[in-house]
C-alpha cells in the first residue's frame, strides 16, 4: 500500500513538474521532425480549370461586355423614351456586366463555386440582358425580369461568402 501511495505521489508531483519546466523552456524533450511539407505549384489556369468553365465563361462575358459597351456608345438609341434614360439604363448594363464578369473569374474561389456561379450566370443574363434589350430598342416587354436578374446577382454574392 505505502509504494502504491509513493508511486503515485512521486509519478504525479514528477510529471507536475517537468510539465512546469518544459512550460517555461528549461527543460526540452526530444522533439518529433515533422513530416517533410509537399509544395505542389500547380499553375494558376490548371488550378481554375479544375474549378469549373468558370474562369473562360468570364471571359467570353467580358469580351461580350467590351463589345456591347462599344455598340452603346456608338449608337443612336430609339425617341421612344428621352435619350437619356435609355443611354443611363444601357450605362447601368454595362457597368453591371463589367462588374459581375470580374466576380465571375473569383468564382474558383470560393467554396461553392457552381452554385455562385450559376446565381452570377443567370443574373448577368436576367438583369443585364433585360436592360441591354431594353435600351437598344426602347421595347419594356423584358422589364419585369429585370428584379429577378437583380435578385441572382445577390444571392451569387451570398452564395460566395457561404
Amino acid at each position: 500500500m505505502v509504494n502504491l501511495i509513493d508511486t503515485l505521489m512521486i509519478n504525479t508531483v514528477t510529471e507536475g513538474a517537468m510539465n512546469v519546466l518544459r512550460n517555461i523552456g528549461l527543460f526540452k524533450t526530444k522533439s518529433e521532425v515533422p513530416p517533410p511539407t509537399i509544395i505542389i505549384k500547380m499553375p494558376l489556369w490548371e488550378l481554375a480549370r479544375e474549378a469549373g468553365p468558370f474562369v473562360r465563361i468570364a471571359g467570353l462575358s467580358g469580351a461580350a461586355a467590351v463589345v456591347l459597351g462599344a455598340m452603346g456608345a456608338h449608337r443612336t438609341f430609339p425617341e421612344t423614351e428621352t435619350k437619356e434614360d435609355l443611354k443611363k439604363i444601357f450605362e447601368t448594363a454595362n457597368r453591371f456586366h463589367f462588374l459581375h464578369t470580374l466576380a465571375l473569374m473569383t468564382v474558383p474561389l470560393c467554396r461553392r463555386p457552381y452554385i455562385a456561379g450559376a446565381f452570377f450566370i443567370t443574373g448577368m443574363g436576367l438583369f443585364c440582358g433585360t436592360c441591354y434589350y431594353h435600351a437598344f430598342t426602347g421595347e419594356r416587354a423584358l422589364r419585369r425580369l429585370t428584379p429577378i436578374g437583380g435578385s441572382c446577382l445577390i444571392l451569387g454574392w451570398i452564395a460566395m461568402v457561404l
